[in-house]
């Protein structure tokens, strides 16, 4: 969609600070973060939102349940992290792209 931030994106028409970029899906740290680490991890295909999703799109999101806990990992989120997908207005989605957001904080080692 032309008027779509995801899309724009996901074209690299507008900056994001990249982390992970696939051939399905790209992840880039959100611009208004809520944890200490906060990225975004989004469809390059162009999706509503989760009820938009149908049987086709059942592997992409295999692949995305797949790839947050490397991603998590990657951002060194060893003892956890939290995983929301907001749909439609109501559940808060503010972008018409489906965006899964991956959060959590460091945690500091005791000596």
């Amino acid at each position: 969609m032309e008027d779509c931030i995801f899309c724009r994106i996901v074209k690299k028409q507008m900056p994001a600070e990249f982390l992970y970029e696939d051939e399905q899906i790209i992840a880039f740290k959100d611009i208004h973060p809520k944890a200490s680490v906060h990225l975004l991890v989004v469809t390059k295909k162009h999706i509503k939102n989760l009820a938009e999703f149908s049987i086709e799109d059942a592997p992409l999101m295999t692949h995305i349940l797949f790839m947050l806990p490397k991603l998590a990992k990657q951002q060194g989120l060893t003892e956890g992290f939290r995983t929301i997908i907001n749909t439609g207005k109501g559940g808060g989605q503010e972008i018409d792209h489906i965006h899964f957001h991956l959060l959590g904080d460091h945690h500091k080692v005791n000596n």
